[in-house]
């Protein structure tokens, strides 16, 4: 019997454990009322003139990863058509790489994680997914890039495009990546939306394979990631996932998060984009 994923249970969680952001992100996902604009001035707040934000507040390098973060909980809100959200897309484009990826500033060399140092090659596959993704969904969206147009990936079409290119290119004939986890779903996600089927189904393959080994968290992104460019849900790796969700939500209605339990409402926010 299938494991059903408890949503009440899971905006309970959330009302009760979140702050005044994540209970807007929890309502915008419910469709609910437009935040109130000083809300949506406080989740933009730290943007650099550029576009971009810092990884810590109070930086002077924009971020690829931290950009990318912001604009999920902007996305959340519905927000993804403000000025905020659209220069900071309008920035990652500009910072698309001539092969068509994307690396952190090596300004941020002592500080990125692993998963986002400039110079490795898997963070950069990363960053690239992370960062095509995003593009992706906005140049899928009114809100975010304006009219939208005939070809595939919309408004900021040739960037895509030019991302997936260097994505399939990085894959191993079995589907595998020289990267980190989360570039698999955040791959497969640009690469469905490009229509590149093959490389696509390659990648959910070695991920489905993985999935009773992922942790809750891992399971959550994948599935909001893979649900947000309209995958199939009711078959395949996104049913799976959602199935696997139903398995290891807790009693008090949230999912553990990878970096510690005050990171379980970000952990639960996932699980209920993902199910909603």
């Amino acid at each position: 019997m299938a494991c059903v994923v408890d949503l009440e249970a899971a905006v309970g969680f959330v009302v009760a454990h979140g702050d005044v952001v994540d209970r807007a992100r929890l309502s915008g996902l419910r469709g609910g009322p437009e935040p109130a604009p000083e809300l949506l001035d406080t989740v933009e707040n730290g943007q650099l003139p550029a576009g971009g934000w810092p990884a810590v507040q109070g930086g002077e390098a924009a971020s690829v990863e931290a950009t990318c973060f912001r604009l999920t909980e902007l996305d959340d809100l519905g927000a993804l058509g403000r000025p905020a959200a659209r220069r900071a897309l309008d920035w990652l484009a500009a910072r698309q790489l001539p092969d068509g990826g994307w690396e952190e500033d090596p300004a941020l060399a002592e500080a990125a994680p692993e998963w986002a140092r400039p110079g490795d090659p898997a963070a950069r596959l990363y960053l690239t997914a992370y960062a095509g993704f995003w593009l992706t969904v906005a140049g899928l969206d009114a809100r975010a890039a304006g009219p939208l147009d005939d070809r595939v990936g919309g408004a900021y079409a040739g960037v895509v495009q030019a991302a997936a290119q260097t994505l399939a290119g990085q894959l191993a004939p079995d589907g595998s990546w020289p990267s980190f986890l989360a570039a698999g779903w955040l791959s497969a996600a640009v690469l469905h939306r490009q229509r590149m089927s093959e490389p696509a189904a390659g990648i959910q393959a070695v991920l489905g394979a993985r999935l009773p080994e992922m942790s809750p968290a891992d399971v959550a992104w994948l599935a909001a990631t893979l649900r947000r460019v309209g995958l199939d849900d009711q078959q395949g790796l996104l049913a799976a996932a959602r199935r696997r969700l139903g398995e290891t939500q807790r009693a008090d209605g949230g999912w553990d998060s990878d970096d510690g339990h005050r990171f379980d409402v970000h952990t639960t926010l996932a699980a209920i984009r993902a199910c909603r």
